[in-house]
């Protein structure tokens, strides 16, 4: 069995009176790929943003290889070196990438900074091959690429830092259809080659049957359902997540069904909030 790269547990963050995240715990192991779904609002964003770093949690620990992550790191290359660790692919690269840096002064920035001594050229021709850029992309400038080319940089620019997981924050849901499929690909070759972990942070389940192994669904900011992919999508156990299935259009589909899921998902609310009081 793959050892365990990341884990997550009690996870807590409040904003106001709000619980953003309440109580999340999982686990992902090395190469693996984890969804988190949810509709907006779900918890499944701050959870991510915590996982990065980008906001402290109230409680709870993330563990990078038992690294604890929570705690504050202490000098400079220690804080480097645990924010090398794990990157983050926003869902709209245009605004993560700088528009006055070409392609090329991007990924020599994260290399200068995390890598000073090693073929920095060489290494930008390794790392545009990898996405399928090719060296004539390094010259250009973000507004003079399409959005799947801008996406293609942003994780160029996430992998030259050689982490152990990639946190993907709806990264594909701005990109056309055909666009999209193209960049899955290219995410999933690219975890055959390297073993980076993935968590897909995704609203779409068309993407989590695509690319995870494993999937956890979140409401109100607690994990409602987690289990294989398959396994969760082709027999929901939690009202909630057969109302997202439900809320997919497809052939045969009838709005009957997202009816039904949301009287369902009432219901259980309902009882779970009277057993709460």
């Amino acid at each position: 069995m793959p050892d365990t790269v990341l884990e997550v547990t009690g996870l807590r963050r409040t904003f106001g009176t709000v619980r953003a995240v309440d109580d999340v715990s999982f686990t992902l192991a090395e190469g693996g790929s984890l969804g988190i779904v949810g509709e907006s609002g779900s918890g499944k964003t701050s959870t991510a943003r915590i996982i990065v770093g980008l906001e402290r949690a109230d409680a709870g620990q993330v563990l990078l290889h038992g690294s604890d992550r929570t705690a504050r790191a202490r000098g400079k290359a220690r804080r480097l070196a645990r924010a090398r660790q794990i990157q983050l692919v926003f869902q709209d690269p245009y605004l993560s990438l700088d528009p006055r840096t070409t392609v090329e002064a991007a990924l020599r920035e994260a290399l200068r900074l995390h890598f000073p001594d090693i073929d920095h050229a060489r290494r930008i021709t390794e790392l545009l091959d990898q996405v399928g850029l090719g060296t004539r992309a390094a010259s250009a400038l973000p507004r003079r690429l399409s959005g799947g080319q801008r996406q293609r940089v942003a994780i160029a620019r996430a992998l030259a830092v050689e982490p152990a997981v990639m946190v993907l924050d709806e990264a594909v849901a701005a990109l056309d259809v055909s666009v999209q499929a193209q960049v899955l690909n290219l995410l999933a070759d690219i975890r055959a080659q390297t073993g980076i972990g993935y968590l897909f942070i995704t609203h779409d389940l068309g993407v989590v049957r695509c690319v995870t192994d494993d999937v956890i669904v979140m409401r109100h900011g607690r994990i409602v359902e987690s289990g294989p992919t398959a396994e969760v999508l082709a027999t929901p156990q939690h009202p909630y997540t057969r109302l997202l299935l439900d809320s997919v259009p497809r052939p045969g589909w009838d709005p009957r069904q997202l009816a039904a899921a949301r009287r369902a998902l009432s219901l259980t609310t309902n009882r779970g909030n009277s057993t709460d009081s």
